[in-house]
């Protein structure tokens, strides 16, 4: 009998994904009989953006082994056993059942039986068990990574579910997204084993899960619970409606696949789709399809707008209401280039007191580093780029490594600030993922550093170092102060993403984004390369759009820190060898040499194109934030004060205290976004939901009239300019901005109320009588904003903009010295205590903890690191995945089921 492909856990999560599209339904392995992937292939699109890295695959199944590993594994079994709420366990047994059903009913009798009598628990890995619904047919097998057996009361025992994933940790924790899919993969293998017949009599799944995932950089598993009510209803969903589908095609095995494929209407998204792997043959579709319209499908423009904008690709135009940016994306992608946001420069990159960083990341660890390159701009202007390869990527020392050189450039760039009476320091980065990795670097050094603290403290007192869970631990050395300098600055930077006015790291690619809209699809220009490629059309003429995409999409090269995937397999052959090659050091470094020459080539097109947009008026305004909030940083370098501590691990007052400060922030960003970005302005005016800014006409200057595009602005309203045709008042050199302590004041603008025009038969229309009168135009399009949002002044001559408050709480006051804390312990409590004071009295409550039995491995159920600092017993095995050989990738995986 032939096999029924299902698609595993991945397939039944994926549906979760796509369940919208009717053709990712319609060619579910149930009904065409393979797997997508296959039928990719066999439509002439075969799917390679689920390419598996070999370098990702050795780390996945390195993991898999540390899960397995006896002392792990009975780690994970007791954590599992403990947050479930059961007795603890006379002991773990680990066995495998080798991925075949009949070998995993046999052990799963085993250990029912175990725990009955003995109230062990086992954790059984390499399960296989039928497919939920299909356990009389020849269907692939739901296959969980592990299960765990224990007892429960009544001569019974209870089956708890679980599946590993190398999840990396990015700053400290593992994507919500991420999560949700591991637990809806368990959630299957839950629901399967329940209705499986040869499930013991006596053993029943329980409603909660376990996922073993990373808990360190070193790949030590730890346990995550979680009920599984929610998933597995909606497992049980998926399952039913994958049913009705392939009970209600039309395909009959053997008949024209393509044909009916073709037939299926598909719901495409390129910042979605790209998971799906008929992407390819989908978008194929759409740029060959007669229909223009279709044009607006492929670049991603949403179903509701596409009526607003249909006209502009058929040399048309938009409607009045749609917003700007997709009507700037269209009209880019008919004409091959880029369009101008009309937004002015407020940011620092590439000016003096930034430091230039790229990278490229290692997939066969979280925190690997094959390389990286620095540069240091000054008064002279940019500095060289240093680059420097490790030879270790993965190890601790390169992750120091990492930040004594950005730490030296930061400490550099902090004197040179100084010395120009400045504060704000930058460090800029070609996408966010770069960002994430060095953050995370830093907050593993950070959690070391405190860990060491503590440590030091247990020596002082002749207590044995011992980690969290009770065992020795294994004392490292500590930061150097360059180290310190970067981590902190990189800790501070964590903190400051709850502000989205703040900047210590730089985004280049969402800094060239804030002037320039590229073609084609959204979600290409997430691409430093493709984005810089479209803003150099501004000089260099029109490009074409599709081809464009193809290239970056081939591209051997990435602008941020991961690679390409056959880049990746050809840096980690290099490195450890494998396939009968021995490591080869010479080509290992030539390789991240020459990605780094592309990713800096990048940048440096970047920030060539960012050098034709003229610096706003309002860059004194966000300097001026951002450098207040540095003061306060800087003081907490100075004295250790809560320098190390990231946003998750900020205290609960903290977190409190910072709502107003947030809720100022995110006002004061609306505001000047509406001052200075045109285009920002003009979808402000367009949404339905901002009360607060709205679209204008003029229809007379003498005397002042104004058609008014909004119901919720009218007579008896001050109003106050913003925009005329385009192009922002702010920036006219009428107008004076003065920065005050906790506003910024703009005087020469527009401002004054509106009243009745007397015409009845057009209700919008009102007089203006502003005290600063602009130099408008009938026929003038402008965009206003009430006046009131802004501010509550009485007069007309100028507005205010309030500025958000630095971030000063557990933080050291400007009168703060090193020995505040020392001299005067309650009054300086909260401000400048260092860590090393901090960290010594908390390693004092901890031991007595630990003396009094409230801590593990003495306590039941364990308790929870919260914390969770990197920290390493001494003999615990640790993962080292670049030195073990390649091993082939199945061809039936992608990415998206590794994960």
């Amino acid at each position: 009998m032939s096999s029924t492909s299902l698609g595993g856990g991945s397939g039944a999560v994926a549906a979760s994904t796509h369940a919208a599209c009717a053709r990712f339904r319609g060619t579910d392995p149930l009904v065409v009989g393979r797997t997508r992937r296959q039928l990719a292939a066999d439509l002439g699109f075969a799917d390679d953006s689920g390419y598996i890295p070999a370098a990702r695959w050795t780390r996945a199944m390195t993991f898999e082994h540390l899960v397995r590993d006896v002392r792990f594994a009975g780690e994970v079994a007791t954590t599992t056993v403990g947050r479930v709420a059961l007795e603890r366990p006379t002991r773990v047994v680990t066995v495998n059942a080798r991925v075949h059903v009949d070998e995993t009913a046999d052990l799963l009798a085993a250990a029912h039986v175990r725990a009955v009598e003995e109230g062990a628990a086992t954790l059984v890995h390499g399960l296989a068990v039928p497919f939920a619904g299909f356990e009389h047919s020849a269907a692939t097998e739901v296959k969980p990574d592990f299960a765990v057996v224990a007892a429960r009361p009544g001569q019974a025992s209870w089956l708890i579910v679980g599946d590993a994933k190398d999840y990396e940790r990015v700053r400290s924790r593992i994507d919500d997204t991420r999560l949700l899919k591991g637990f809806l993969q368990v959630a299957l293998g839950a629901e399967s084993a329940a209705e499986w017949s040869r499930l013991p009599k006596g053993m029943a799944v329980h409603s909660h899960g376990v996922l073993a995932v990373p808990r360190n950089s070193f790949l030590q598993p730890e346990a995550l619970v979680e009920a599984l009510h929610d998933h597995r209803a909606e497992v049980r969903m998926r399952v039913a409606q994958r049913r009705r589908e392939a009970a209600g095609t039309g395909y009959v095995a053997g008949a024209d696949v393509a044909r009916f494929v073709a037939h299926l209407r598909a719901t495409f998204d390129p910042a979605t789709c790209t998971t799906c792997p008929l992407f390819s043959y989908c978008r194929h579709e759409l740029r060959t399809s007669p229909d223009p319209a279709d044009l607006l499908v492929e670049v991603g423009v949403p179903a509701e707008l596409r009526a607003q904008v249909a006209g502009l690709v058929t040399g048309g135009e938009a409607a009045p209401r749609a917003p700007a940016s997709v009507v700037a994306q269209v009209r880019a992608t008919v004409d091959g280039v880029a369009r101008r946001t009309g937004q002015l420069r407020v940011d620092g990159a590439g000016r003096p007191g930034t430091v230039d960083v790229v990278l490229a990341k290692a997939d066969a660890a979280a925190l690997g580093v094959h390389g990286i390159a620095l540069r240091r701009h000054t008064g002279d202007g940019p500095g060289d780029w240093a680059v420097t390869v490790f030879d270790d990527p993965l190890s601790p020392e390169t992750r120091r490594r990492v930040m004594r050189l950005l730490g030296h450039e930061i400490t550099a760039a902090m004197a040179e600030a100084t010395a120009r009476g400045a504060y704000a320091v930058h460090v800029v980065v070609p996408d966010p993922v770069t960002a994430d990795v060095l953050v995370s670097i830093a907050d593993n050094l950070a959690g070391v550093e405190l860990s060491r603290l503590r440590w030091e403290r247990d020596r002082e007192m002749a207590r044995e170092p011992l980690t969290f869970d009770g065992e020795p631990a294994r004392v490292p050395a500590a930061l150097q102060p360059t180290e310190r300098t970067a981590v902190s600055f990189l800790l501070e930077e964590d903190r400051a993403r709850a502000l989205t006015l703040r900047a210590p790291v730089l985004d280049l690619r969402a800094v060239l984004a804030q002037h320039v809209v590229a073609g084609g699809p959204a979600f290409s220009s997430l691409r430093l390369d493709y984005l810089a490629a479209w803003a150099e059309t501004l000089t260099s003429g029109p490009l074409k759009p599709r081809e464009l995409e193809d290239d970056v999409e081939r591209a051997q090269h990435t602008p941020g820190a991961r690679m390409t995937g056959r880049r990746s397999d050809a840096v980690h052959r290099a490195l450890v060898g494998g396939r009968g090659q021995d490591p080869d050091p010479a080509r290992y470094a030539a390789l991240v040499t020459e990605e780094l020459a592309y990713k800096r080539d990048v940048f440096d097109r970047a920030l060539a194109a960012l050098r034709t947009v003229r610096d706003s008026s309002l860059r004194d305004v966000h300097q001026a934030i951002e450098a207040d909030a540095q003061a306060v940083w800087r003081r907490r370098l100075d004295l250790h004060a809560s320098d190390l501590v990231r946003f998750g691990r900020t205290y609960r007052h903290w977190r409190n205290s910072l709502v107003p400060v947030i809720e100022s922030d995110g006002r004061c960003r609306r505001q000047l976004a509406a001052l200075g970005n045109p285009q920002a302005a003009a979808d402000m005016a367009a949404d339905a939901g901002v009360r607060e800014v709205v679209r204008a006409t003029v229809v007379t200057t003498t005397p002042l009239v104004v058609e008014v595009g909004s119901r919720r602005i009218g007579a008896g309203t001050r109003i106050v300019l913003l925009h005329v045709n385009g192009n922002p008042c702010v920036e006219r050199p009428g107008t004076a901005m003065t920065l005050l302590k906790g506003s910024v004041k703009f005087s020469g603008l527009a401002i004054g109320p509106l009243s009745g025009a007397g015409e009845e038969t057009v209700p919008r229309r009102f007089g203006w009588t502003p005290e600063n009168v602009p130099d408008l135009a009938p026929g003038d399009r402008l965009v206003v904003a009430d006046f009131g949002w802004y501010c509550d002044l009485k007069g007309n001559k100028a507005l205010s903009v309030g500025r958000p408050a630095a971030d000063d709480t557990s933080a050291p006051k400007p009168a703060c010295e090193p020995y505040s804390h020392a001299e005067d312990p309650d009054e300086h409590r909260y401000c400048c205590r260092s860590h090393e004071d901090a960290e010594a009295d908390w390693s004092d409550r901890l031991a007595e903890r630990r003396d009094r039995g409230e801590l593990n491995p003495q306590v039941w159920p364990p308790v929870v690191d919260e914390d969770a600092f990197e920290v390493t017993p001494v003999g615990a095995p640790v993962a080292d995945p670049a030195a073990v050989g390649l091993d082939d990738v199945p061809d039936e995986l992608t990415l998206d089921d590794l994960e």
